[in-house]
């Protein structure tokens, strides 16, 4: 009798445990190596899969490091990458197919990443571990090489349908980039990103097109491999929060993009620590669809070259309602650059869109100090430089509390300096010359207020602190 109870007990047991639904898929189940050198793509890809068939939950990676090719997350997937583990790259660049292709303002063929998801739902990365691109592997130089040596020749996918006539890219220079983007989510709602580590992507390294309730917290990005290394784009999305990002970037850190006519907005930035090579917090280039209801606050700006804050509406974007505060700036370039122009460009084959606006923007409470002559791209520097153009002013813009430290340097020949209109060229601070004033220079502005704006110079500047053109 005790062993026939024994048996059901054991059968029972055996039936539940059979009855729980699994909630995690490990991708060493599924033949993947932690080896530094095995392709684990069709491994690590069939446990994504079959955490999404299974209703969804964790598809984890620990150990140590696990090259792949292009993954695509699936609806309620996570993809847990443990401390200490790395998912790496693999340096084939037939690896990489196109995910969801379009032609940026440069006229670069975009599409490739190493971890993609295209209209998902639920989908996150977490964990304290590694996602490194190799994206010094994937300059020409070197793409050749491996090629070579792999005995294999280049995928080169047929874009041509994505070439509108009336498009004017910059250069008109059409061309395949086959740099991947690290990370890029294309029409994925609640999308979730904890503590990971971003490392090298050959282009982008987190891009988010049209998005929709996002929240990117503590992730930590070095992104100096190769060219265009933005750390965060951020690009018609909407509804989301970006907090306690440690970001360290060759390109824009924190970008605002539009490369459709939908916009972003309603979005907050907070409690970031950022460097970037050349912009920090920026709107734009790329500015077709509005930027609204956006806020900036409490982050640190440090080691800049091109530009601490940088507010670009030139492809037809409606900027309105942006507040920016309370940021410390330690060694950057230019502290604040606005600029509504008429560039015009378009992207995905949209029509071209009217001259855009830029209303309704508050910045306060900013300490910035600007880095040594020695170190700067445009001398003499000034604090702030915002213009609109003759024919399309700039909006409402109000400043207060504003602490500004910078290196002098202007002559009295500098005061004559009379700046260019260039409305319709790449709107770059650097393109526009240095300006007749070291603290302010506006131009084409609507309403301008002030409140408790203080420059202080290290050295002798013959320019005016303030210079107004057309600035009600």
């Amino acid at each position: 009798m005790k062993n026939k109870i024994t048996l059901i007990v054991s059968l029972l047991v055996i039936t539940l445990m059979s009855c729980e639904k699994q909630t995690v898929w490990n991708v060493k189940d599924y033949g993947a190596l932690d080896d530094n050198k095995t392709i684990n793509t069709e491994a690590i890809q069939k446990a994504i899969d079959e955490c999404n068939k299974a209703g969804g939950g964790t598809v984890t990676l620990d150990g140590g490091t696990f090259v792949s090719g292009t993954l695509l997350l699936k609806s309620n997937v996570n993809l847990n990458i443990t401390e200490n583990t790395v998912l790496l790259a693999s340096v084939n660049p037939n690896d990489f197919p196109v995910v969801d292709p379009f032609i940026d303002a440069t006229g670069q063929f975009r599409g490739q990443c190493f971890i993609g998801a295209i209209d998902v739902d639920n989908v996150s990365i977490t964990g304290k571990g590694t996602i490194n691109g190799q994206g010094e592997m994937f300059t020409n130089k070197n793409i050749v090489k491996t090629l070579k040596r792999l005995g294999e020749k280049m995928i080169v996918p047929d874009f041509s349908d994505l070439i509108a006539k009336d498009n004017k890219y910059v250069n008109n220079n059409i061309r395949f980039s086959n740099r991947p983007f690290l990370v890029r989510l294309v029409r994925a709602t609640n999308v979730k990103m904890k503590n990971i580590h971003l490392r090298q992507p050959a282009a982008w390294t987190l891009h988010l097109f049209q998005c929709d309730q996002f929240e990117i917290d503590g992730i930590d990005i070095h992104s100096h491999a190769n060219q265009n290394n933005d750390a965060i784009d951020i690009d018609s999305s909407t509804h989301g929060v970006i907090k306690n990002a440690t970001i360290d970037s060759g390109d824009d850190a924190i970008c605002f993009k539009s490369t459709s006519p939908k916009p972003s907005s309603d979005i907050e930035v907070y409690d970031c620590k950022i460097k970037s090579h050349w912009g920090a917090i920026k709107f734009g280039t790329e500015s077709m669809g509005d930027y609204k209801n956006i806020t900036v606050r409490d982050c640190f700006i440090h080691d800049t070259r091109g530009g601490g804050i940088k507010m670009l509406s030139v492809d037809g974007a409606n900027i309105d309602n942006v507040l920016i505060e309370d940021i410390t700036m330690e060694n950057v370039e230019m502290p604040i650059f606005i600029r509504l122009g008429e560039r015009g460009l378009t992207y995905r084959g949209v029509p071209k869109k009217p001259v855009g606006s830029i209303n309704n923007v508050v910045i306060r409470n900013i300490k910035a100090s600007v880095s040594e002559l020695s170190e700067l791209r445009l001398t003499p520097t000034s604090g702030f430089f915002f213009t609109g153009t003759p024919n399309h002013r700039i909006g409402s813009i109000k400043f207060e509390n504003i602490e500004v430290s910078l290196p002098g340097g202007g002559t009295e020949e500098d005061t004559k300096i009379v700046v260019p209109e260039n409305e319709t060229e790449y709107p770059e601070f650097t393109k526009l010359g240095a300006t007749p004033a070291y603290g302010v220079y506006a131009r084409h502005i609507e309403k301008l207020e002030t409140k408790n704006i203080k420059f202080t110079l290290r050295s002798e500047d013959k320019r005016k602190e303030i210079v107004l053109v057309d600035v009600n």
